[in-house]
């Protein structure tokens, strides 16, 4: 068993046909993906394991595409997503086809997870530095800690925002030791006139703190979070199965603000001053694209991407 710390990304959410899927569609200037981005960064940072959580049904359209492709700089395991993957006891309701979520995704993984790990999504362009701060975090943590301590990478509100339509983040409550102390999930925030506006009903909006944290998806954990969530699951399914059994989902920011309500946890907030880029809608890919190009010609990337990656 290795110690190193693990990459692992969320790409349960694409599916068994790759033409037209945001996480595939080239923006770079040689037909990188951000997930190559990522990787990349991921490697400039340290990181040398990964593990990429997807359905089993795309597994070879996926190893053909991307695995393949990075497998020669990293040890590569792949983990499934299956959704009757449940404690025993539990059943998948009938008629059920939508993914669990991704506190679910990661206990897919509980059995290629065995250090210190990284979550990410498969489909955000995060910049380099967030990666510094998680792999330099996974390397200091203590096993011996009374209590469990995690690492969130948030960005500033307005540097995750589209011009193109509204987008949903979860708004972060921190406290002045840059503990996490809270997340909202705020599903309807656009950007006007330089600003951050949200809505709950459709009609009535509300500003945001331009400087507002928030969270998209970028953690650093130990392996009690695998251990927490197995503990989580069946709970959750309890609840679920009665209020909501088709559209019901086992969310990583639910649990982890589950556990430092439960006081289990202390999650450790570092806010990355990169810019955050993503295609929410089509739109936002010609920025995305542009985006990349400025960053190859500071020197950040080269193209192709993978090319002198040592150097």
């Amino acid at each position: 068993m290795s110690n190193q710390p693990i990459l692992v990304i969320l790409a349960a959410g694409m599916g068994s046909r790759f033409g037209g899927l945001k996480q595939i569609e080239p923006i770079g200037p040689s037909g990188e993906i951000i997930m190559d981005y990522s990787l990349f960064d991921a490697y400039k940072a340290g990181f040398r394991r990964v593990v990429f959580i997807i359905k089993k049904e795309i597994e070879q359209e996926f190893d053909q595409i991307i695995g393949k492709r990075i497998a020669k700089y990293f040890d590569l395991r792949y983990a499934f997503q299956d959704i009757n993957d449940l404690p025993a006891g539990y059943q998948n309701p009938e008629g059920r086809i939508k993914p669990w979520g991704t506190s679910h995704a990661l206990l897919a993984a509980r059995d290629q997870i065995d250090a210190p790990f990284c979550v990410i999504n498969a489909d955000d362009y995060y910049g380099r530095e967030a990666f510094r701060l998680v792999y330099d975090f996974l390397n200091e943590i203590k096993p011996d800690n009374p209590k469990h301590q995690y690492l969130m990478v948030g960005y500033e509100l307005m540097k995750t925002l589209s011009k193109h339509g509204h987008v949903a983040r979860g708004i972060c409550e921190v406290d002045s030791e840059n503990k996490l102390k809270h997340i909202v999930e705020r599903t309807k925030i656009i950007e006007r006139d330089g600003s951050a506006f949200m809505t709950e009903d459709g009609e009535n909006w509300e500003q945001l703190p331009q400087d507002s944290t928030v969270s998209m998806n970028f953690w650093g954990f130990d392996l009690s979070l695998i251990d927490f969530l197995k503990v989580q699951f069946p709970s959750f399914l309890d609840q679920a199965l009665i209020a909501d059994p088709q559209k019901a989902e086992f969310l990583l920011p639910t649990s982890v603000a589950e556990l430092i309500k439960d006081d289990k946890v202390e999650v450790v907030v570092k806010t990355s001053s990169d810019q955050w880029h993503g295609v929410t809608y089509k739109e936002d890919k010609p920025q995305v694209e542009q985006e990349i190009i400025n960053l190859i010609d500071k020197g950040m990337y080269t193209s192709p991407l993978w090319e002198n990656i040592d150097d």
